[in-house]
């Protein structure tokens, strides 16, 4: 197995180029045309995609036969967003009940690499439920670039109500203590925190992985503290930071920035070269403990 790159040993422009692919501001064929230039050495652009692109099986954590856990794939309704929506339940196992944590993907629907988060959140003691945005579309489609593909298709307002739904879903659950957080990456970063505008007092703790600031106007409902958890090399989502600060201050709302030195962008997703395994389990060190803490 050829070892897995890291951020370093790419140009940083490239990176950059590669997150404005990832997120829908250029098509597949743009970012082989840019990142032409930085093809060198026998290396094609498609090569440099390739290495870019996610590597699931070998970042795998936590296997989906371990005993510790127990999982399911659940439908749930949602009847003020898309009626019928599904997402994949992990838990503790056993008949006890824990607290629990709404698991949100980036702008990929529910892949391989969230339903692992959602298995190590079980191993840590929580019940973790994470949505599949997807579902109304076919869901998650087992292909990133196909995914890439239908996530600009999603009405967002519909969207957004099924995530809440989630919420109260997740919080009705029999495995569920009836306390419940939320932690999502990237878009769902920014679901948390617009979560957190929207759940009032029944979310008790929220954690956004470089996600966007939600509607300033609605930071005064927030009750949840927060942790915000910032990439250094994130100049698109880093640029509202300084705002919805200030409107968290005026609000006084509970909540922690932790920002990680010479990280990229998506820097907690142990699938691809922009990973950083120290920031990363420092971040998720500091997440689980938040959860220990408030959502009890």
């Amino acid at each position: 197995m050829t070892p897995q790159k890291t951020a370093h040993e790419f140009d940083q422009d490239l990176l950059i180029l590669f997150d404005a692919y990832v997120h829908g501001g250029i098509d597949r064929r743009t970012f082989l045309d840019r990142a032409a230039k930085y093809a060198v050495g026998g290396v094609t652009a498609a090569m440099l995609l390739e290495q870019l692109s996610p590597k699931f099986l070998e970042a795998q954590t936590v296997a989906h036969d371990d005993a510790r856990i127990e999982q399911q794939y659940i439908e749930y309704a949602s009847p003020n967003g898309y009626g019928t929506m599904r997402g994949y339940l992990a838990k503790p196992s056993g008949s006890g009940r824990a607290p629990g944590v709404l698991v949100i993907h980036e702008n990929r629907g529910l892949n391989p690499h969230i339903e692992d988060i959602a298995r190590r959140l079980a191993t840590d003691g929580f019940v973790a439920f994470a949505p599949d945005a997807l579902f109304p579309l076919g869901g998650y489609p087992g292909d990133e670039e196909k995914a890439r593909e239908l996530f600009p298709k999603l009405d967002q307002a519909k969207t957004r109500e099924d995530f809440v739904a989630a919420a109260a879903f997740l919080k009705a659950r029999p495995e569920c203590t009836g306390k419940i957080g939320a932690v999502g990456f990237c878009y769902g970063g920014g679901m948390v925190n617009y979560l957190a505008t929207k759940l009032g007092a029944d979310l008790l703790a929220g954690v956004a992985f470089y996600g966007s600031a939600p509607n300033l106007p609605d930071v005064p409902n927030i009750k949840a503290p927060l942790m915000i958890q910032s990439a250094e090399n994130d100049p698109r989502i880093n640029a509202s930071w300084p705002e919805f600060e200030t409107a968290l201050k005026a609000a006084g709302v509970t909540y922690e920035r932790h920002l990680y030195a010479g990280t990229q962008h998506g820097f907690n997703n142990n699938t691809t070269p922009r990973y950083d395994a120290a920031a990363a389990k420092q971040a998720w060190d500091r997440t689980v403990a938040l959860f220990r803490q408030q959502v009890r």
